[in-house]
């Protein structure tokens, strides 16, 4: 039997859940999982089923079929074969911690994703990469170059298709123009729980105030530099006895969990934006198994 999930945004009012049921049903579909969410402040209705086809429907039969229920309650929807894998970006500079879990995660099937390529700004990381059979572009980026360079990144993210560009510590900063073309599609890793301690050195400033927590956060890239809407965070605690250095190996380890839970979130179509925020559902039973464990 073969695996959907369908998404759903639309304005709320009753019998939303009661219509989808009732389609899913008729075409042979037993709902194996579901979370839903109204936002009375913005009067929002979102909507996640897990689903299995038990009759051979397919996703676009059920696109096609679902038109008539959507239009009644002016829904944004979309059905998805949980057995395909998004295609990934990742972006990376020279602090490898994120790309190298992430590596691992897809290499033993936790991170069910294919990595169509590593885009970096350095040379660091071009034998791990081709090491894993993926392909690696070198793209320097400078004051005077950025422009030519940004138009060879999104060059690289056309011809691969990728969905989903994944900022693995990529120290630069993307151009309004990429936000906008890619929004809702770049995912960053912020080493800092925002909106606290923000710039190029977090870790010094949480020292030097005397922080007992310290964390990272995962967020979709807008133009407003760190202010995208946020996926996910995580802490872990610190004492006074730790040093600036204790502070920073420990935030590799939360930076890392965090942008991997973040990818997992979207990858599963459990993110939805709203407005500045976003509806994270949680994880469908199974859907953190892995292919092998190490």
């Amino acid at each position: 039997m073969t695996h959907y999930a369908l998404t759903v945004k639309c304005p709320s009012t009753r019998g939303i859940v009661a219509a989808v049921s009732a389609f899913l049903a008729e075409r042979g579909c037993n709902i194996t999982d579901s979370s839903q969410f109204d936002d009375q402040e913005t009067g929002n209705f979102f909507m996640r089923v897990s689903m299995r086809s038990e009759t051979g429907a397919t996703p676009d039969g059920l696109t096609e079929g679902f038109a008539a229920v959507a239009e009644r309650f002016a829904m944004d929807y979309a059905f998805h074969d949980e057995a395909e894998k998004m295609k990934v970006i990742i972006m990376v500079s020279r602090f490898g911690h994120c790309l190298n879990d992430l590596l691992y995660r897809w290499r033993i099937g936790a991170l069910p994703i294919e990595i169509v390529g590593v885009i970096s700004n350095h040379l660091d990381y071009q034998k791990v990469v081709v090491n894993h059979d993926i392909p690696f572009h070198y793209i320097k980026v400078t004051k005077d170059n950025k422009p030519e360079a940004e138009a060879r990144q999104m060059a690289i993210v056309e011809e691969t298709g990728a969905e989903l560009i994944v900022l693995a510590r990529y120290m630069q900063v993307l151009s309004d123009e990429i936000c906008r073309r890619m929004s809702g599609r770049i995912i960053n890793i912020h080493h800092s729980f925002l909106p606290s301690f923000k710039g190029a050195n977090p870790y010094k400033q949480a020292f030097q105030r005397g922080v007992k927590l310290i964390g990272a956060t995962s967020h979709y890239v807008t133009a407003d530099l760190d202010e995208g809407p946020i996926i996910e965070q995580d802490t872990v605690r610190v004492t006074h006895a730790q040093s600036p250095e204790d502070y920073v190996a420990l935030g590799r380890d939360v930076e890392s969990m965090v942008l991997a839970r973040a990818i997992h979130a979207h990858i599963h179509r459990r993110v939805f934006l709203n407005g500045d925020k976003t509806v994270v559902f949680p994880a469908s039973p199974g859907s953190y198994a892995s292919e092998r464990m190490g």
